[in-house]
C-alpha cells in the first residue's frame, strides 16, 4: 500500500502520568494532494478488559471504582465496568488473569479472547484486548479492591447478567468496553441456546 503520511514531527507536551505529544505530518487526499495537520495523541500504552460470568447462576462480576475525568464530565465519577489494566510489557492474557485476581479476588485460568478494539482512537493510541472467562465460587481467592499503591479502592460486584444488560439500557453501565463484553456475553448465551 502506498505510504499516505509523510514528514512526521513531533513536540513532547507532557509527561507527567503517560506521554501526550502534539504530531504535525502530511497526509495525503483521496485527490491526491497533500495537506499538513497537526494532531495531538495520549500514549498510555495498551490494555486488556474481561468479563467473568458464571454459566449456572446467569450471573457476571463487575467493579465500580472512581474515575476522575468522568466526574469533571458531569457524572458522579463512580463508573460501573469489567475488570480492566495496561499491560505494562506483560501479554495480554498474562496481563489480564493478573488484573482479574487484583480487582475481583476471582482467580481464573481459561480466557478466551473476544476481539482487539481502539476505544478512543481520535486522541488515544491505547488498543484494548478484550477476553471473557468463566468463574465459579470456589474461585474467590480475597476479596479483591485492587491495589492501595495504585490508588485503587474497588468495589466487587456479582450481578445477574439480566440486571447489568438493564443497567445499559437505564444509563447505570456507561463504561464502553463493559457494554461491548455485556452485550457480546448475551448473544453468545443466547447463540448457544439457540444450538440446543
Amino acid at each position: 500500500m502506498q505510504q499516505k503520511v509523510r514528514h512526521i514531527r513531533e513536540q513532547l507536551l507532557s509527561d507527567n502520568w503517560y506521554t501526550l505529544k502534539k504530531y504535525t505530518f502530511e497526509l495525503q487526499r483521496s485527490d491526491g494532494s497533500w495537506q499538513e495537520q497537526s494532531r495531538e495523541a495520549y500514549d498510555r500504552g495498551n490494555g486488556a478488559v474481561i468479563l467473568l460470568y458464571h454459566r449456572r447462576k446467569q450471573t457476571v462480576v463487575l467493579t465500580r471504582q472512581f474515575r476522575f475525568p468522568i466526574f469533571i464530565n458531569g457524572h458522579d465519577g463512580f463508573l460501573i465496568e469489567a475488570a480492566a489494566g495496561l499491560l505494562d510489557n506483560a501479554s495480554p492474557e498474562a496481563r489480564i488473569i493478573a488484573e482479574a485476581q487484583e480487582e475481583t479476588g476471582y482467580t481464573v485460568r481459561n480466557v478466551e479472547k473476544v476481539m482487539e478494539a481502539y476505544m478512543s482512537p481520535g486522541s488515544v493510541t491505547e488498543k484494548l484486548f478484550f477476553f471473557i472467562a468463566e468463574y465459579s465460587d470456589d474461585d474467590r481467592q480475597h476479596a479483591g479492591g485492587g491495589l492501595e499503591e495504585e490508588g485503587e479502592d474497588i468495589e466487587v460486584l456479582e450481578w445477574p447478567l439480566n440486571q447489568a444488560l438493564a443497567a445499559i439500557r437505564s444509563g447505570e453501565i456507561v463504561d464502553a468496553k463493559t457494554i461491548m463484553l455485556l452485550q457480546h456475553l448475551a448473544l453468545k448465551i443466547q447463540f448457544e441456546e439457540k444450538k440446543q
